[in-house]
């Protein structure tokens, strides 16, 4: 038996939640903006990458993260063997995986979280699924956490949930998913450099003014509420980053004018995804959205590694192929 899962890509922060705001998303078009990972049985576990960002993952599998996706899962699967004693539990099997490398490294886009969602959630259904989902989830941001160097769901929660999902203090609850904006589409444009999560947080203030804690948890607070109430004009009337943008924007070469630039074209809001580079646009008009897709192919993208796809909210999150 094979099984395969994709896990979709995700704007991280979505502008007004740094670190506590997460949405995943997916190309109107229908196509795979994601990774895709397989586990069948095998004589021995191995892990083969394929893909056509296969070539910027580790050489060695046993360096890349699908692989200590296995030896983590196996470990929680012994875990759980030896509390439930006797017979009862999962026997360890040997796997084969194979990564399907779709999403670009360093891309903003959740990239390393959709190699841990897809991995973890597909050896979690080859296994029947003996983890309940708030388990998986602590898995998930355990693995994110080895690549970025810090705790953070809001890659992982939209890329395993779906949806746009809020970061709560509280570790037993962890994520709630939010109303998103259904008739929203985000343009989504990679321009094909990379910037790793590491150096985009290294360029962050180790302190903020409370001037600016003010005013990040009323955008936040005030994007909460139009979420609930379906209000795109408060939404997205007052979209602004206070706390990472000011800083990140001289990482992304041609961001401060595409952003002027669509801005200008009518888009809601236009913001950066994640770490970077990929930048995001907000609007409710396909048109419009398509307009903006063909502007940012013809004047963002800086290497023939980039994209654009016109998105709307991924509201399944991972799931098996």
């Amino acid at each position: 038996m094979t099984v395969s899962v994709f896990a979709p890509a995700s704007i991280g922060n979505v502008t007004v939640g740094f670190d506590v705001l997460g949405l995943a998303v997916q190309p109107v078009d229908g196509s795979l903006l994601g990774d895709v990972v397989s586990v069948e049985a095998s004589d021995s576990d191995r892990l083969d990458v394929i893909g056509n960002f296969a070539n910027k993952l580790p050489s060695e599998p046993s360096d890349n993260i699908v692989w200590h996706c296995l030896q983590l899962f196996n470990q929680a699967l012994a875990e759980q063997k030896a509390a439930q004693k006797a017979a009862q539990g999962h026997t360890i099997q040997s796997v084969r995986l194979t990564l399907d490398k779709k999403m670009p490294v360093g891309s903003g886009l959740g990239s390393s979280a959709c190699s841990v969602v897809a991995a973890l959630e597909a050896l979690n259904a080859f296994y029947d699924k003996p983890f309940s989902p708030e388990q998986m989830l602590a898995m998930m941001g355990q693995m994110e956490a080895q690549i970025s160097g810090s705790l953070h769901y809001d890659n992982v929660a939209p890329c395993y949930f779906g949806g746009l999902q809020l970061m709560i203090a509280d570790p037993a609850i962890i994520t709630r998913t939010l109303p998103s904006f259904e008739d929203c589409y985000f343009v989504m444009a990679y321009p094909g450099i990379e910037v790793s999560t590491k150096a985009a947080r290294e360029v962050l203030p180790n302190e903020y003014s409370k001037a600016d804690a003010i005013a990040f948890g009323q955008t936040l607070a005030g994007f909460v509420d139009a979420c609930y109430r379906q209000d795109k004009q408060q939404a997205f009337g007052h979209f602004k980053d206070v706390l990472a943008e000011p800083y990140r924007e001289s990482l992304l070469p041609g961001f401060v004018e595409a952003k002027a630039h669509l801005q200008s074209a009518g888009c809601l809001a236009v913001g950066i995804s994640g770490s970077g580079p990929t930048l995001f646009a907000v609007t409710d008009d396909k048109a419009l959205a398509d307009n903006a897709a063909t502007w940012l192919q013809e004047n963002y993208l800086s290497t023939e590694l980039g994209f654009v796809h016109v998105c709307k909210a991924d509201t399944q999150g991972a799931r098996c192929l």
